[in-house]
């Protein structure tokens, strides 16, 4: 069993040396870098030994020992009894033979990704790095490979930031449902082991749920989640949603400190993600779980979501998103001062599915376009027009918006004004209320002289009329398409 004791001292120490202390007052102080507030559009990967079943979602580890789910049955009928085959049986299934860091890379390049999140931990407690804490990850078990170390290397080469996502506060109760029937999860169990410590499912919303972590546990997350700053230096890291527990609060605050300490050592700028007001405003960066805000925020946010609708990970029947649908998406979350991080699943054997791969390649050819109205872009007065709903908050990302050519958000970068129509009409013809210009105007309309207008990715005819009812735009020959349009407006 490791002992935690050095690390847990090393911490302290850092702590103590650093301009960030382990308060919410002092956490408070922390500022979005520079290279964040540019970036727009990135990748979460959902692999590991979940891909193996394939089955379900990513949270087949828990599901499969819940009597009578779907899962449950699966398994039984596919792998025989719990207590003959668990979850840890997948590890030597889990080969990643074709699993090639470059090819992801340059595939995540090519959909014009700007920085990639890998999932290094998931709830079931497999590790996808080289680890001092347990014998339980990809370095030493299932592929025998650092995957994180391969891909941090890769995106490096393409310019992409690398940042890093754990799940591992989950796994306090994520395995708890073996121990109430005949499986391979049972006592005796201590630190180190796969399944330790498969607690009693908590309620997931509630803060002080019990049973509470202990401090062995969270002094364990802790060090897991320090040790994977000092060994890949992950400039993003992203934690799922328990960390809101209330018994977590104070191990939140020594990661946090420890985690902008080491960056303030390193000369970078970093960036947490987190849910649910688990961080103290302004400590760190909210996101939104498959879903967005419905107005603009005057400060920085993510939206993290899949290209399946149905699971992170991949299954055998993932039901996929329309590129359209994802690039409305974030077009309309950047226009409000988010980005998006959107996940794929790679299958088993390291082969990302072509379903997620054409999504990517649609989005990359939109972005080679029109991505000079999306990246180091900056929120305008307004951040749209038009009629289509948008729900706020988290799992909404399944409501259909139904875009049309009224449907306009807006970006701003070097004197530009980018109007993003969400959707492209057959008649050419486009009205952007935003852009008028009012005799006698107040300063909540807009007031200058629009100079030129272009239509990027057209060479066409396009002609344009300032009124004070709108910017009226008609562009000839056929252009209608299914993915947004956007007009570069230069301002006089």
């Amino acid at each position: 069993m490791y002992d935690m004791k050095p690390y847990l001292e090393e911490i302290e120490k850092v702590i103590a040396k650093g301009p960030f202390k382990d308060t919410w007052e002092s956490l408070s102080k922390y500022n979005v870098p520079e290279w964040y507030r540019k970036v727009k559009f990135g990748i979460f990967i959902h692999w590991g030994v979940y891909s193996v079943p394939a089955f379900g979602s990513e949270w087949y580890s828990r599901n499969m020992y819940i009597k009578d789910s779907k899962e449950y049955n699966h398994h039984i009928e596919t792998y025989g009894p719990h207590d003959k085959f668990g979850y840890k049986d997948f590890i030597p299934m889990f080969k990643a033979e074709h699993f090639d860091a470059k090819e992801w890379s340059d595939l995540f390049k090519e959909a014009g990704a700007q920085y990639v999140v890998p999932v290094a931990e998931h709830h079931d407690g497999f590790q996808m790095y080289k680890s001092e804490m347990s014998e339980w990850n990809a370095y030493e078990k299932g592929p025998k490979r650092d995957v994180l170390g391969e891909l941090e290397a890769a995106f490096g080469e393409n310019g992409m930031v690398t940042g890093a996502s754990t799940h591992r506060v989950e796994h306090w109760f994520f395995m708890g449902h073996g121990k109430e029937f005949e499986s391979d999860v049972k006592e005796p169990m201590e630190r180190g082991d796969f399944y330790w410590p498969a607690m009693k499912e908590a309620d997931h919303m509630d803060v002080f749920s019990e049973p509470v972590p202990t401090e062995e546990y969270l002094e364990d997350w802790l060090v897991r989640t320090c040790e994977l700053i000092d060994k890949y230096r992950p400039k993003i890291l992203y934690f799922d949603w328990w960390i809101q527990h209330s018994a977590v609060k104070p191990y939140l605050r020594k990661l946090a400190a420890y985690y902008y300490n080491r960056a303030y050592e390193w000369g970078e700028g970093v960036v947490i993600n987190y849910k649910h007001d688990a961080f103290v405003f302004g400590s760190a960066v909210p996101d939104v779980e498959r879903g967005q805000f419905s107005e603009i925020k005057p400060f920085i946010w993510q939206t993290d979501t899949a290209a399946a609708l149905n699971s992170w990970g991949y299954t055998e029947n993932n039901r996929y998103k329309k590129s359209e649908d994802i690039i409305c998406d974030l077009v309309d979350i950047v226009s409000k001062n988010g980005r998006l991080l959107l996940n794929v699943g790679p299958r088993a054997d390291g082969i990302i599915p072509d379903g997620d791969k054409q999504i990517l390649r649609e989005i990359g050819e939109w972005l080679k376009v029109n991505g000079e109205a999306i990246y180091d872009t900056d929120v305008w007065r307004t951040y749209g027009e038009g009629s289509a709903k948008i729900e706020e908050g988290q799992f909404t990302d399944r409501i259909k918006k139904n875009f049309t050519s009224e449907d306009i958000r807006f970006t701003t970068k070097n004197g530009y004004v980018y109007a993003t129509v969400l959707k492209g009409n057959e008649e050419g013809k486009y009205v952007i209320k935003s852009l008028a210009h009012k005799k006698g105007s107040t300063v909540s309309q807009f007031s200058g002289i629009i100079q030129d207008v272009k239509l990027l990715g057209y060479d066409g005819e396009l002609a344009w009329e300032m009124t004070e009812e709108a910017l009226i735009i008609n562009v000839k020959n056929e252009h209608n398409i299914g993915t947004p349009i956007v007009f570069k407006v230069t301002i006089n």
